[in-house]
């Protein structure tokens, strides 16, 4: 583990079900930029065996191009984790290292070729061929394989050095006419960074205003200046800097990468700010609060399916109706995005302000269903379970009705489960529909479960999880949880019963009797 990288990329994943895939992908996208297909495989394999190994915490790879071999690092806090076990495949070596509270589990794999003959490579400079025009499509692969707008310019740096220069620079601006600020820095030799830093303090006004590619020189080195402009917006400026001269064809493929690197900028800022006003909207048509209702134990998971810059349709609320009664409500919008969430908004909205005005759960979604359809095309179907909960001596008194929805399922304290609700019209369907509610009583001890369909209709193969009363088995087997350890059991029965992500939002709504 000696010697300065040629290259490093790194990136940090979250614990769960799919770290070690993203593992995995990370190191395709890393070792396909470097060119070095010819381990790609065993790689892959070495960075699963690594994240398997990591605990329930965040963690980082960490991907070190030596020139004739290729280090992975997976960086987590120090912890008690047990023994380390080596790679399943061949590597050249393996370890543990400590740095501060961080361990450090790594292993080395050889590259075929001498060292020279790989710098060799990277550094040429002859005419534009395949090498290089492989070069630009690895680049692009890697800039497009990422939508975080911070991580965008510590892949530009790394893509670059050491191929096209020693160092780069990056900056950038928060608006378009704003000061230009130095956002990711990287040089072949790591201990010159810092001395780096200091010296690029007194060129930020000689590439302020550029508007073109143009050169300049700082201490040592002659720094190329590529502006970082998409759809006609300039966005920042790439600078590269070596001890020699740049040759016409580096800066040409230095303007190619500025043009990548700035449009996979553009994109990932435009989709942050999308995936930030949706998580907003999210957020707005979710409870703000959770109230304390007496004699009442209660859990909740949402879990929208999409990517991040897509609203889900699911949602969920429990709030107070009146001096000695509570609501509580889970629905499924049909569809996904702002149009539903307009249809969530109004349902949950309405919700709240009928009860308030004292009417009762089956008025509630009569109207409920009549301001859906007065919203003409723009209605969307919504199926809806919404009950008031009121405290009595013996435990809770619910008045519920079901729209559409999912059967909601009692659990006594026996493990025995049974279907409470009778399945009436969904919302936004009909006109002419009057609903009825059913009366439930739960003693203390019994749980009530309410789900959507990303819980029932989880797919395996070509079986749903409430075939064969699926979904009443594992409520089966929560007696005797608390409400949120009911919650969270489903969740991960649901979860666990296919390989593959869902594709469907998720709520569970649990209600249990003290």
């Amino acid at each position: 583990m000696t010697g300065t990288p040629h290259a490093v990329l790194a990136a940090t994943f979250a614990p769960g079900d799919t770290a070690v895939t993203a593992a995995m992908r990370f190191t395709r996208e890393v070792l396909t930029a470097w060119a070095v297909g010819s381990v790609l495989h065993v790689a892959e394999q070495v960075a699963a065996d690594l994240a398997e190994q990591a605990i329930d915490e965040p963690f980082e790879v960490i991907w070190k191009h030596f020139g004739d071999a290729v280090q992975v690092e997976l960086r987590q806090r120090s912890s008690s984790q047990g023994d380390p076990k080596a790679p399943s495949v061949g590597v050249e070596e393996w370890g543990i290292t400590f740095a501060g509270e961080s361990r450090v589990h790594w292993a080395r794999l050889t590259l075929p070729g001498s060292t020279d003959k790989v710098a060799s490579e990277w550094l040429e400079e002859s005419a534009r061929g395949p090498h290089w025009l492989g070069f630009l499509a690895d680049a692009s692969d890697l800039l497009a394989g990422t939508l975080d707008p911070d991580m965008v310019p510590a892949i530009i740096a790394q893509i670059v050095v050491p191929r096209l220069a020693s160092w780069c620079a990056v900056y950038t601006s928060d608006t378009a006419v704003g000061p230009l600020r130095l956002v990711y820095l990287w040089h072949a030799d790591e201990a010159r960074i810092d001395g780096l830093r200091e010296q690029l303090g007194d060129m930020d006004a000689m590439i302020a205003d550029a508007r073109v590619t143009s050169t300049v020189h700082l201490a040592d080195s002659q720094v190329l200046a590529v502006p970082l402009t998409a759809r006609g917006r300039g966005l920042g400026m790439m600078c590269l800097g070596r001890p020699d001269r740049f040759t016409d064809e580096v800066i040409q493929f230095a303007e190619d990468i500025g043009r990548r690197a700035a449009l996979a900028t553009d994109n990932a800022r435009v989709y942050a700010q999308q995936a930030a006003a949706n998580r907003a909207l999210q957020r707005s048509l979710l409870p703000p609060n959770e109230p304390e209702v007496p004699g009442l134990d209660y859990g909740v998971v949402y879990e929208p399916a999409g990517e991040a810059n897509e609203v889900g349709g699911d949602f969920y609320d429990l709030f107070k109706a009146g001096d000695d009664s509570w609501r509580f409500a889970i629905g499924d919008v049909c569809g996904t995005g702002p149009e539903a969430a307009a249809v969530t908004g109004l349902a949950r909205h309405t919700l709240r302000l009928l009860a308030r005005e004292g009417y009762g759960v089956a008025a509630v979604l009569g109207r409920l269903n009549q301001a859906i359809l007065e919203e003409g095309e723009r209605a969307r179907f919504l199926t809806l379970l919404h009950g008031d909960i009121t405290p009595v001596a013996t435990g809770l008194e619910v008045r519920l009705v079901s729209a559409g929805h999912p059967e909601a399922l009692r659990l006594k304290p026996s493990g025995v489960v049974e279907t409470v609700t009778t399945p009436q019209s969904l919302l936004g369907v009909f006109h002419e529909v009057v609903f009825e509610a059913d009366t439930l009583h739960l003693d203390h001890g019994d749980v009530l479960l309410a789900v959507t369909d990303g819980v029932t209709e989880r797919r395996s193969g070509g079986r749903l999880l409430d075939d064969d009363g699926g979904l009443a088995k594992l409520l089966a087997e929560c007696a005797g949880l608390s409400a949120r350890a009911v919650a969270e059991r489903i969740r991960r029965g649901a979860a666990d019963f296919a390989t593959e992500p869902s594709a469907d939002d998720l709520a569970i709504v649990v209600l249990r009797a003290r």
